[in-house]
């Protein structure tokens, strides 16, 4: 049985560009991303969405919008993550560099899939495009997806 763990992830889009941060260290390091992390205890999904950026990348953020859920499950693992993503077309602040996190602007045209999750490629054109989805991600290891259901949907 696979216990659900809830976490945030926030891409800051402009017009022709994406902020994406490469990950220092933990879960995903070495691979480029949006910035997120867990849901600490009495706090909502956005609120965790709101504080996992600004302490990642120093932005904060007026507006979110919430665009799609994914859940991934890892074989050999018990929880299943439950990722709510968000995209934020306007932030306050300068990108910064924390421990987790290197922030980077990428054109749009040059979104480095190489070094992302195996999944970013299927699902993150629909973010640039302003459609919300909702998938399911099967992995072996971090890098091998087993099984894939991915939709678009009209509400979240």
């Amino acid at each position: 049985m696979l216990t659900s763990k809830p976490l945030t992830l926030v891409l800051v889009v402009q017009p022709g560009r994406v902020l994406l941060g490469m990950k220092k260290r933990g879960f995903g390091a070495g691979k480029w991303n949006g910035f997120g992390g867990k849901v600490q205890p009495g706090e909502t999904i956005e609120d965790a969405a709101r504080r996992e950026l600004q302490e990642e990348s120093g932005l904060t953020v007026d507006a979110l919008e919430k665009v799609g859920n994914i859940k991934f499950e890892f074989v050999g693992e018990t929880e299943l993550l439950d990722v709510h993503i968000f995209r934020a077309d306007a932030y306050n602040g300068d990108p910064t560099e924390s421990e987790e996190m290197r922030p980077r602007w990428f054109q749009c045209n040059q979104i480095p899939f190489s070094e992302m999750w195996a999944d970013d490629i299927l699902w993150f054109p629909l973010i640039l495009q302003k459609k919300k989805f909702v998938g399911y991600f099967k992995f072996q290891g971090h890098d091998v997806i087993l099984s894939h259901r991915l939709e678009e949907v009209d509400e979240l």
